[in-house]
C-alpha cells in the first residue's frame, strides 16, 4: 500500500510511531557503540596497569637482596627460575622473558615446550620495540571469537640499559561486561516498550485531534451544492492554518451563494427572453397572412360585386384560422408558464387515460391496461394533458413512409402508477437526448416545443418521474411513474 493513498490521520500516526522507533534504535546503537569503546579502553588500560605492576615486581626481584646473581641477560633464567611462577600467579597473567635478540629465556607457562613457535620474537616486533618512543609494542589478534593482546616492552637494569624483553599475553574476557550490557539493553527495551505504548496512544489521539477539523471541513466541502444554501463551518479553538482554511471556505460559500443567485436570475431572465422571442416569432407567423388578407380585401373590395358574399366569407375564414393559431400559441405558453395546481382527486387512471385518447381519431393507437381499475390521487385535467402530449409527440415522430403504431399502457406496482407510451417513430438522436425536456426544444417544423417540458413539469409536481428509452429508426418509449397516494 502506497503511503500517499493513506488518509492524513493514518500517515500522521505512522510517522509518529516510526520516529519513536527510529529514536529507540539510534539510542540502542549509540549505547552498544559506547559499550564497545569503553570495553576496548578498559582492556587497553588494564593491560597497561598489569604491565607496569609486573615490571615493578620484576625490578624488585632483580634489585633485591635475595638476588645473588649478576644482573645480566644470560642470568635472567637463573634469577627468575623460582620467582616467575609466583609473580605470574599473583598478577593472574602469563609472563614471558626474551633476550634482546628475541630468544625465549624463561616463561611462567609450565607446559611450554622448547620446540614451540613462540620461543622467539619475530624481527617485525623487535624493530617495532626498538623504533618506538616508549619502546613498547602491542600485537592484537582474534581467534575463534576471542580477542588476544600481547604486549612487548623492555625491562632495564639499574643503569637503564635494556636487559630483556617482557611479553605479556592477555585474553580479553568480556563475560561480565557483556552481562552488564545485556541487562542494560533489557531494561532499555522495557523502557522503550512502555514509551512505544504511550507514543501509540498519544499519536492516535493527536492525529485524531489534528485531522478532526480537516474532516469537518472535508465533509462540508463534499456536501456543498450550488443549487441550495450551504452552511458555514464553525470551529472553535483551531490552529491558525485551520482558521485560515475555514475563513476561506466561508468566504467561498458567500461568494458561491451570491454567484448562484446571480446565475439563477440570469438563467431565468435568459429563459424568459428566449421564450419571449419564440412567442413573438410564432405570433408574427400568422400576422403576416392576416395583414396580406386585409390589404387584399381593401384593394379588391367592391360592394357591387355579385360574389362579394363568397369572397368575404373566404377572407373571414382565413382571418379566423390565423386568430385560432395565435390563440393556441398563447394557450400553450400560458399552460407552460403556470405551475399546475395540485387539485388531487381520487380517480381511476385507466378510465381517464381512455378519455384522453378519445380525442384522437387514429386507429393505430392501441390502449392496454394491467387492470380495469387503478386508483390514484391526481388532477384529472393534468393527467389528460400528460397523456395527450405524449401521444401527440409519438404520432408526430412517425415518418410518412412507415406504418404508424402507438401503444399506450397503464400499469402499477405496490406504490406507483406506471404509464408507458411507445411509438415506432424515428427515435431520438444521441445529441438530442439531453435536450428533450428543455422548453422550446423541438425537432418538428411547427409548434413551440413546450409539450414534453410541460409533461415533465406536471409529473415532477406530483412527486413522479418521466424517462425514456429510444432506438434510432425503431421508436421511443416514454415512461411516467407517479405515486398512488400523495407523499
Amino acid at each position: 500500500m502506497k503511503l500517499k493513498k493513506l488518509s492524513l490521520r493514518t500517515r500522521i500516526f505512522i510517522v509518529m510511531i516510526v520516529l519513536v522507533l527510529i529514536a529507540s534504535v539510534l539510542i540502542a546503537a549509540v549505547a552498544i557503540y559506547q559499550y564497545n569503546e569503553e570495553t576496548t579502553d578498559y582492556h587497553t588500560q588494564r593491560l597497561e596497569r598489569k604491565e607496569e605492576n609486573i615490571k615493578a615486581h620484576l625490578k624488585g626481584v632483580l634489585n633485591g637482596r635475595e638476588n645473588t646473581w649478576e644482573v645480566k641477560t644470560r642470568n635472567i633464567p637463573l634469577i627468575f627460575k623460582d620467582k616467575i611462577g609466583p609473580i605470574a600467579e599473583i598478577h593472574k597473567l602469563q609472563i614471558n622473558l626474551y633476550d634482546l635478540q628475541g630468544n625465549l629465556l624463561i616463561t611462567s607457562k609450565a607446559d611450554l615446550k622448547p620446540d614451540e613457535e613462540n620461543k622467539s620474537v619475530g624481527a617485525e616486533i623487535l624493530n617495532a620495540i626498538s623504533n618506538t618512543a616508549d619502546h613498547r609494542y602491542v600485537d592484537k589478534i582474534t581467534e575463534n571469537g576471542l580477542t588476544y593482546q600481547s604486549s612487548y616492552t623492555f625491562i632495564y637494569d639499574k643503569k637503564f640499559k635494556p636487559l630483556a624483553i617482557l611479553n605479556l599475553p592477555y585474553l580479553e574476557r568480556d563475560d561480565f561486561l557483556s552481562k552488564e550490557l545485556n541487562e542494560f539493553l533489557g531494561r532499555l527495551g522495557l523502557a522503550y516498550l512502555f514509551v512505544l505504548i504511550i507514543a501509540i496512544a498519544i499519536a492516535f489521539l493527536l492525529s485524531k485531534y489534528i485531522t478532526k477539523s480537516l474532516k469537518t471541513i472535508s465533509d462540508k466541502i463534499i456536501a456543498t451544492r450550488l443549487e441550495r444554501r450551504n452552511e458555514k463551518i464553525v470551529i472553535e479553538d483551531s490552529s491558525q492554518e485551520i482558521s485560515t482554511l475555514v475563513d476561506s471556505y466561508n468566504n467561498m460559500i458567500d461568494e458561491l451563494e451570491e454567484s448562484a443567485v446571480q446565475l439563477a436570475r440570469s438563467e431565468r431572465e435568459q429563459a424568459w427572453r428566449e421564450m419571449a422571442k419564440q412567442v413573438a416569432h410564432e405570433i408574427k407567423n400568422p400576422l403576416t397572412p392576416m395583414r396580406l388578407t386585409v390589404q387584399n380585401f381593401q384593394r379588391k373590395f367592391d360592394p357591387n360585386d355579385e360574389n362579394i358574399t363568397t369572397k368575404l366569407a373566404e377572407y373571414s375564414k382565413t382571418l379566423i384560422q390565423q386568430i385560432d393559431t395565435m390563440s393556441s400559441i398563447a394557450s400553450a405558453f400560458s399552460n407552460f408558464a403556470k405551475m399546475p395546481a395540485q387539485q388531487n382527486e381520487t380517480l381511476n387512471v385507466v378510465n381517464i387515460t381512455k378519455l384522453a385518447l378519445d380525442i384522437f381519431n387514429e386507429n393505430y393507437i392501441v390502449f392496454t391496461s394491467d387492470a380495469e381499475e387503478i386508483i390514484a390521487k391526481f388532477d384529472r385535467t393534468q393527467l389528460i394533458r400528460v397523456v395527450t402530449n405524449l401521444v401527440k409527440n409519438g404520432i408526430q415522430s412517425i415518418p410518412n413512409d412507415k406504418t404508424p403504431q402507438v401503444l399506450v399502457n397503464v400499469g402499477q406496482d405496490d406504490k406507483n402508477v406506471i404509464i408507458t407510451v411507445a411509438d415506432n417513430g424515428s427515435g431520438i438522436s444521441d445529441e438530442n437526448k439531453h435536450k428533450i425536456f428543455e422548453p422550446k426544444f423541438t425537432t418538428k417544423t411547427s409548434g413551440m416545443g413546450l409539450g414534453l417540458a410541460m409533461v415533465k413539469n406536471i409529473v415532477e409536481t406530483y412527486k413522479g418521474t418521466i424517462s425514456f428509452t429510444t432506438e434510432t429508426d425503431r421508436g421511443t418509449v416514454f415512461k411516467v411513474v407517479f405515486p398512488k397516494e400523495e407523499s
